[in-house]
């Protein structure tokens, strides 16, 4: 991706479509939910993540009602590996009051396979316009290519743990070879990595936080970030990435601090 972006830049998806090139995540965002995604949404964030576990479809949904374009918000959601998609879509498209999703992911493989089920539950979804897009998250190279051979389908988007510290170039490859966004949670490390040396020297080089570094490394790798905050300070600084570049060497010297790092304890994917 052309480091030449802007807070409505979009990354094209094989459909057809278009998403953010960043979003909020909402793990654990149980308080003041509604306050603090519409506060996201008023400063100019465009896409939403959710998951069933996350707690926050309500206060996503009311944040929604607010706003008089429901187009102009991309929102994602999950279904759990022992859901009936079909139905788990529904449901949690009751739960935050749409009418529809713009993409719906299986949240992890289930343990037995790597979800065709569950894929085909997606698809009579998106064929009665419940969701626009499906795609997959925690899936390594292996079960999206067994899901696809499975299907003839590949997911839009697989939405992964993803950081300089814990990645995978192999993965990066391969999604864009297939056409497949990475979608990067946890882009942030959970603040667990905020203080390395190396990322506190270029963030101080740029007069930024360490965190935008780690977002504007996503951005210029073609990932899409989905960094949750529940504080207006944070959800600010994660949105003001987009006023500056990072040279080839720095993204390099980023990339090489790749560890296989993990906030969850192992890369799923890895």
């Amino acid at each position: 991706m052309s480091a030449v972006l802007s807070s409505t830049s979009t990354v094209p998806l094989r459909s057809g479509r278009a998403m953010p090139v960043i979003g909020l995540g909402t793990w654990q965002l149980v308080e003041d939910t509604a306050d603090t995604v519409s506060y996201a949404l008023d400063i100019g964030y465009a896409m939403i993540d959710t998951a069933c576990d996350y707690g926050s479809q309500a206060g996503i949904g009311e944040a929604l009602e607010r706003r008089k374009r429901r187009e102009d918000v991309y929102v994602v959601a999950k279904v759990e590996e022992d859901d009936d998609a079909y139905l788990a879509t529904r449901k949690y498209l009751d739960e935050m009051k749409l009418d529809h999703a713009d993409l719906m992911l299986i949240h992890r493989p289930p343990p037995d396979g790597v979800g065709e089920q569950l894929w085909q539950g997606l698809v009579r979804a998106r064929e009665e316009g419940l969701t626009r897009d499906i795609g997959v998250s925690n899936y390594t190279i292996e079960q999206i290519r067994e899901l696809h051979d499975a299907t003839g389908e590949w997911p839009i988007v697989n939405q992964i743990e993803w950081s300089p510290f814990g990645h995978s170039l192999q993965m990066l490859d391969f999604c864009r070879e297939q056409g497949i966004v990475i979608q990067a949670y946890s882009p942030l490390t959970r603040s667990e990595r905020l203080r390395d040396e190396l990322l506190t020297a270029i963030a101080q080089r740029h007069g930024r936080t360490p965190a935008q570094i780690l977002l504007r490394w996503n951005l210029q790798l073609g990932t899409v970030p989905l960094p949750k905050a529940n504080r207006r300070k944070h959800l600010e600084e994660n949105f003001g990435v987009f006023d500056f570049e990072l040279p080839d060497s720095e993204m390099k010297a980023l990339s090489a601090l790749n560890e296989q790092y993990s906030a969850l304890g192992m890369l799923a994917y890895a």
